[in-house]
């Protein structure tokens, strides 16, 4: 190649929906975040160089919440140069997740939580995952609308 090509970063967000061990499905799974932009977040991060997006949302889950996910599907690409308080352009894609157990917020996480899909404080949210999670709340193909 004649030039580096310059180009976005990529990262993997998760809306990881939480089941009971009766299967039933609590909610999806906020993270404070310990660094800026401070507020409540998908958990996610980057890709990091050789690995697929599939293996960076399971590692990040297990850093982040120390939980293990099964990534359900791609959910979509969010790309929008400003989507980033930061003034990087990060492109992310986001999978939607299910899991069980009690996520526990590590690494750039402060706290992890559970929140009901009825009660998400969407007000709270940073970057554009406000935008994410009312998209995926309005999709019919949700995980959790299918029981």
């Amino acid at each position: 190649m004649p030039f580096p090509p310059k180009t976005p970063y990529l990262a993997v967000d998760a809306l990881v929906n939480v089941q009971n061990e009766a299967g039933e499905f609590l909610g999806i799974v906020l993270i404070e975040r310990k660094y800026p932009p401070v507020g409540l977040a998908l958990p996610g991060g980057f890709v990091e160089v050789g690995e697929t997006v599939e293996r960076a949302v399971i590692r990040e889950m297990k850093e982040e919440l120390t939980l293990d996910v099964i990534p359900i599907r791609q959910f979509k690409v969010y790309s929008d140069p400003n989507r980033d308080p930061r003034g990087i352009h990060v492109v992310s894609v986001v999978f939607e997740c299910v899991a069980r157990g009690e996520p526990v917020g590590s690494d750039d996480a402060k706290k992890a939580r559970i929140f009901h899909y009825d009660a998400m404080p969407l007000e709270r949210l940073v970057f554009d995952h406000s935008k994410i999670v009312r998209d995926y709340l309005n999709d019919p193909e949700a995980v959790f609308k299918k029981l």
